[in-house]
């Protein structure tokens, strides 16, 4: 065994539970606002003091609003010492009390007084400090809160202790396979890694994404002003593909480059599967200490989403200011599953390799928001306003806007080395109401996952609802009883499916979505359905039926697939998405997505692989197909699994 702190991957830290501090930066509007604060200050206080200001304030105040409290009696704030808390009880004990009116609202004045005093006296003290003073004031008061949030841990629970084999025991540690047939095909795989990655490096090195066809870089709004998405999302794949150069060259950019420290308002989904998946899976894999450090800063400054008053998180966070909203166009002002759902397995990694319970704290809030709520037919809506705790729609979706919950639920199971029967009972309990409500077949016999609209079927199915072919084979050793072989079959038909969606088109990857209605199946009928951006979901399944089963006609799906994108996808500069798969030209969209090398080429060399690189029962992949180990509590079969 070897620690992720010191001793070995024994993880059993203490931490601290509480909210993250307030993000705010000292500017000249700031300066100008404690001037403006301190003028009205003043002005306060020269109202209590003069002569006839008590009658003036009994008669208006105390008088007329009895209700008025003194701020004792209001919860103490982050910042209320405990024993300010009791002298307030006291107070509130005396106040209650009978007695002299008069002597009471005296007490009331002498407190009010009293407070003034201070707040004039803390205002002339700022006045009379340069602006830098100031600003290095707040900073410095900054940095104690956050050193106080992640380092001061003493009388706080415990993270319960879990184990980790080392990782060149648990098959990150890459073999050629025997069958020389394979080991060609796999070899292809990476020199489309290769291919992708130097001409990312050539044209868009820094940048988010790469535009192959142009020749440029390419940055969307999801990332904010947060730079090198494709840096950090292949490094697991560089890593086991054993591209050594330039796993290191890129484990460079993120030491010197990879900043966190910008006014940036990005989507917490995306930056967490991406950002934060990629480099824990980087850190558990190479051990290189830059990683967990730059993980655990960037989960820091996401905590601010979820102050929300439910506690389900925002969409979009300005990660300098700390402001969270939702999506302009969701539902209501709310919340998405897939998005504020798809964050469990990352920090629940967080808090264990920063020995804070916070981030596991956030997220089992959430379990525990989404248990209070009733489910319509026993499924879960895609929107949640964060204000309210409640359901806006009710529409549900394994595709987009739900999908990657329940697949985390699935995980979470998993990756708790199956200790956690929440996640497991609300994994079956919600592809059991999907599969009565949702899962239809066609007239010609293709299983397919329809959308709910409340109570109303749209028969269409997306390409990021082909996921669930895999997850329902993943789940299925855990099935109730009777249940497993039939979760295994219910995979191998959705992957049937979804490879039809690829063979009905012309160039053989499939639409965005398609559709099972007016004669149709398994084709896109809307113009805006029918491009192919490098998406990995369908050949994420043929990699798990392939490891549950072996079937050879997986393999032979997944190449299939590898020969459309070389002949169709392929350009000089990398790899682009396709604005039609039906039409005979190709049409680019000419970018390269940050997933086609974190995802979509890696499941393809995870099914020309042996079984023995990244075994399931040791790892399990993020949505983003970032690596994150099982967490054991059972500290004899990590031992033995070592051996």
């Amino acid at each position: 065994m070897f620690p992720i702190r010191s001793a070995g991957y024994a993880m059993g830290f203490e931490g601290r539970k509480g909210s993250g501090p307030a993000a705010f930066r000292l500017t000249e509007k700031f300066v100008l606002l404690l001037v403006f604060s301190a003028f009205i200050t003043l002005c306060f206080g020269a109202i209590f003091f003069l002569p006839d200001s008590s009658k003036l304030l009994s008669g208006v105040l105390f008088h007329s609003s009895p209700a008025l409290q003194p701020a004792a009696d209001h919860k103490p704030g982050p910042g209320a010492r405990a024993e300010d808390a009791a002298e307030g009880r006291a107070r509130r004990g005396e106040e209650d009390a009978p007695g002299d009116p008069a002597a009471s609202l005296e007490d009331n004045l002498a407190r009010i007084r009293e407070n003034h005093e201070r707040a004039l006296r803390e205002a002339k003290e700022t006045l009379q400090k340069l602006p830098e003073e100031i600003q290095r004031d707040i900073l410095m008061e900054k940095e104690k809160v956050a050193q106080d949030q992640l380092s001061n841990r003493a009388g706080f629970r415990r993270l319960p202790p879990v184990y980790l084999a080392p990782v060149n025991t648990i098959g990150a540690i890459d073999r050629e396979p025997a069958d020389a047939a394979i080991r060609e095909k796999r070899e292809k795989i990476k020199e489309m890694m290769k291919h992708a990655w130097k001409n990312y490096k050539r044209y868009a090195w820094g940048k988010n994404e790469l535009k192959p066809v142009s020749k440029g870089g390419h940055s969307s709004s999801l990332f904010g002003n947060i730079q090198g998405a494709t840096i950090v999302d292949a490094l697991d794949t560089l890593f086991i593909m054993n591209m050594k150069d330039e796993f290191e060259e890129a484990q460079a950019w993120v030491e010197e480059n990879l900043n966190f420290n910008v006014n940036a308002e990005v989507s917490v989904f995306e930056v967490n599967i991406r950002f934060v998946g990629g480099l824990i899976s980087a850190y558990y894999l190479s051990g290189a200490e830059i990683f967990r450090k730059k993980a655990v800063e960037l989960g820091v400054k996401l905590l601010p989403a979820f102050q929300t008053p439910s506690g389900i998180p925002w969409a979009l966070l300005n990660i300098k200011s700390g402001i969270g909203r939702n999506w302009p166009w969701a539902s209501g002002g709310s919340s998405i599953l897939a998005e504020f759902g798809t964050l469990h397995l990352e920090f629940m990694h967080l808090s264990y390799l920063s020995g804070n319970p916070i981030f596991a704290d956030k997220v089992m809030n959430i379990r525990t928001v989404l248990n209070n709520l009733e489910k319509p037919e026993g499924l879960y809506p895609n929107y949640l306003n964060p204000n309210s705790g409640q359901w806006a729609q009710y529409h549900v979706s394994v595709g987009g806007l739900g999908d990657s919950f329940y697949e985390y639920l699935l995980k979470a199971w998993l990756m708790s080395d199956k200790t956690d029967l929440q996640a497991k009972k609300m994994y079956f309990d919600a592809i059991k109401a999907i599969e009565t409500h949702l899962i239809r077949k066609s007239r010609n016999g293709l299983t397919y996952i329809a959308e709910w609209k409340g109570g109303l079927l749209e028969h269409k199915m997306g390409h990021l609802t082909c996921f669930a072919g895999g997850m329902f084979a993943l789940g299925a050793d855990d099935a109730p009883e009777g249940m497993t072989q039939h979760y295994l079959q219910l995979g191998a038909e959705i992957a049937r499916t979804c490879h039809e969606s690829y063979n009905r088109t012309f160039v053989k990857l499939g639409p965005e979505a398609f559709r099972f209605d007016g004669g149709v199946e398994a084709i896109a009928t809307r113009q805006n359905e029918k491009y192919y951006i490098l998406r990995p979901e369908v050949v994420e399944t043929y990699m798990y039926m392939w490891r549950l089963t072996h079937d050879p006609k997986y393999r032979k799906w997944a190449w299939e697939a590898v020969e459309a994108l070389e002949k169709h996808c392929r350009v000089k500069g990398g790899y682009s998405g396709l604005r039609d798969v039906y039409f005979t030209k190709e049409s680019y969209d000419d970018v390269q997505q940050s997933f086609f090398l974190a995802e979509t080429l890696k499941y393809l060399y995870l099914i020309f692989s042996d079984d023995d690189l990244l075994p399931l029962e040791h790892w399990i992949f993020n949505t983003e197909a970032h690596l994150l180990p099982v967490l054991s509590r059972n500290l004899k079969k990590v031992e033995d699994d070592g051996k």
